[in-house]
This record gives C-alpha cells, structure tokens and sequence, in this order.
C-alpha cells in the first residue's frame, strides 16, 4: 500500500484537552507527521498520561518539550514553524501574543504555514479573551435549551458536542487551506471555536428560529415535528423507530399489524399525528411492548423502516456492523500492553490506516526531532542547559 494521504505533511501540535487534539487526530490518522509541542509542567488536562482519554487523543505523534517562557524555545519552535506545514493551536487568543507565537510571527517565518487556532469563543468579540469548556459552549451555544423533556430542565448531550465538532470544522479548514496552499502558494490563518461550532451545529433548529421565527424547545425523545419518530418500548429493552412522510407511515402501520392508527382521524397525517402525540405514541407503546426488540428491528426494516436498539457502549462494539466498519484500532503500548482505540470513520479506497502508534512519552522524541529540523547536538545541550527544551 502507498503512503497514506497526509503523508507529505509536518504538523506542530500545541493543543491541548480535547478540541484541539481532536482536530489534529484527523490529521494524524491520515498519515501527516505530527510533533506534540508540550509544556514542562504538568500533563495534558484530558486526565492521566497512561490514561485511555490521553492515549486515544494522542497516539501517533511525536513529544517534544519546549518551554515556550524562555526565548530560546520560542526562537526553537520558530525554527521548527519554518519548515513545517501546519500548526494547530488552542490557547486563549491573548496568550499566543504574549508568547511572540501569533500568526503574523510565525507567518514572517513562513508564509506557506497553515495556522490553526481553535478558542472557546473566536479570535474577536467581546468575549474572545474568556476561557471555554465543552458544557458552558453547549449552554450559550443552545444545545442544552432543546435537549431534554419539556417538563425537566435542561440538559448537556452526553458526549462533548462542543468540542469535538470544533476539533472537526478546525480539521476541514485546515485541508481547504492546504488545498488553497497549492494554487496560491501561501499558507492561511484557520480560525473556529466551540460556540462557533456550537451555533453551527444546531442546524435546523437554528433557522427554525432564523427563517419561521420560532424559538424552539424540548422535546425529548421525540422530534420536533416529525412522528413515528422516537423511542418506543419492546418487551425487553427499548427501540427508535423512524418513518418519515406519508408512504412510510402507511409501511410503519402494515408491519405494526395496526391498519386503524392509519384509519384513525387523529392520526392520519403527519400534522395530526403531532398534534395528538401523545395518544399516538401510546397506541403505538402497546403494539410494541407485545414483541421483544430484536422482533421489531427485523421486521421494520424489512419493511424499509428505519428500527434500531438503543445499544449501552458495550453492545454498540459487539454490533456486526460497527465491527465490520472497523471503527477499533489496536495499538501496542510497550507499558501498557495491548489497547482498542477509536479509529477514523473515514473510508477511502485504496488507503486505510494501519495499526496506531502509541501516545508519546513526555519529551520522548526532543532530541530526535530536533535534529530532523536542522539542530545540532550543541544546539540542542544548550537548549537543554537554559531549561527551554527537555
């Protein structure tokens, strides 16, 4: 097999916690060459170095340590930004400045390097300089105003939304500036933040309120304005049905064995069928609750239904689909020992990674990326020696 994709590509990677890391693991799947820049302190906030958050984060790179409060490791990383392809960066905007690491610094150094920088709230605006996490973004991002019932409070999504679709959107700026790259010649500052991500994210509810000019709520389970659409009981577990439209519906009641729900003035439309959710939700509860999930999962598709369980993390991995997708990647730790981690949802024909290089230890690789980068042994010592590199 021919080197993957990303191959040709450096990348500097001076995030940290998730949305950053994110959006360089897109990267790094694919093959680029990625050096983790990291601090002298303490270990990334995404919890433990040996920890499985940390490992699946940062597996195939390389760790250079550089303390970029001393000059000479910010002369080191410029020297490093000069024959690189790409940075990525998630400080607060302020603290790139203060470091001499902004955009227009290391652009002097080389015009075509792709910046990358990922904040809590963009680059500009009367909140740029606040720090970020996933939850307060999903709260001002309006997430959390449309997710839950209608009786209970608002809820945070059980996953971080926030910053793992900023990590995502950073990841395709930076290829369409890389794309860009080879018709200009010149690199280009990729700027995203996680309520910029946020917002972007709430899609049709967004321009339920843009365009119509309401304000949407919760729901819970149910869609907005869509049913069948939701949750449903089996005997042993429970199932998401969907059947969206009218011919669907006439399917949905023939596989249920329920002609009257489709007779039923109630619930003969789609705008009735909302209109009197309720009911109908339970008149469907008590066809469903009759027959055991995996009953219900075959014969609704079989009928061109959309059915599937509601699968703990557990079953999801045991799922022959998601196995057959080859979603887990085995990685060998040499502490560690053997580790399942997630792999890319990407498919290309004719390339596919291969087997995941463990996270780095901290600093494991300094001396020899520094070298790579044009540094010479005495350079190097004396790096060591001002405390800037380790």
């Amino acid at each position: 097999m021919s080197a993957l994709p990303l191959a040709r590509f450096t990348v500097l990677d001076l995030t940290r916690v998730r949305a950053g890391p994110t959006c360089v693991k897109q990267l790094s799947d694919w093959g680029a060459r990625v050096v983790k820049v990291e601090g002298p302190g303490e270990d990334d906030m995404t919890g433990a170095r040996d920890g499985s958050d940390f490992q699946n984060l940062h597996r195939d790179k390389r760790s250079v340590v550089l303390d970029l409060k001393r000059p000479e490791a910010v002369a080191a990383l410029k020297r490093l930004a000069a024959r690189a392809d790409v940075l990525v960066e998630n400080f607060r905007p302020d603290v790139k400045h203060r470091l001499g690491i902004a955009y227009e610094a290391l652009r002097a150094v080389n015009p075509r390097l792709v910046y990358a920088s990922i904040s809590g709230f963009g680059q500009e605006g009367p909140y740029r300089d606040r720090p970020g996490f996933d939850m307060v973004a999903q709260a001002m991002g309006g997430l959390m105003s449309v997710t839950g019932t209608p009786a209970g409070g608002p809820l945070r999504a059980g996953i971080p939304v926030a910053d793992l679709c900023s990590g995502l959107f950073g990841a395709i700026g930076i290829l369409i500036a890389l794309l860009d790259r080879e018709a200009t010649g010149e690199g280009r500052w990729v700027q995203t933040s996680l309520l910029q991500a946020q917002v972007a994210m709430l899609d049709f509810q967004a321009v339920r309120w843009l365009v119509d000019g309401v304000v949407p709520g919760r729901t819970g389970n149910d869609h907005p304005y869509m049913t069948p659409m939701g949750v449903y009981p089996a005997a042993d577990g429970e199932i998401v049905i969907g059947a969206s439209g009218q011919e669907q519906y006439r399917k949905f009641c023939a596989a249920l064995g329920a002609p009257e729900l489709l007779e039923d003035p109630r619930f003969a439309t789609m705008e009735a069928r909302v209109e009197n959710r309720a009911a109908f939700t339970e008149a469907v509860a008590a066809r469903t609750r009759a027959a055991p999930a995996g009953h219900w999962v075959a014969l609704f598709n079989a009928a061109g239904i959309a059915c599937g369980p509601i699968n703990a993390i557990d079953r999801v991995f045991a799922d022959p689909q998601v196995r057959a997708q080859g979603l887990v990647r085995p990685v060998r730790h040499p502490r560690l020992g053997e580790l399942r981690l997630l792999g890319s949802p990407i498919g290309l024909s004719g390339a596919a990674p291969g087997d995941a290089r463990p996270a780095p230890e901290k600093g494991e690789h300094t001396d020899e990326v520094l070298r790579e980068f044009g540094f010479s042994a005495e350079e190097i010592e004396r790096l060591r020696a001002a405390g800037a590199a380790m």
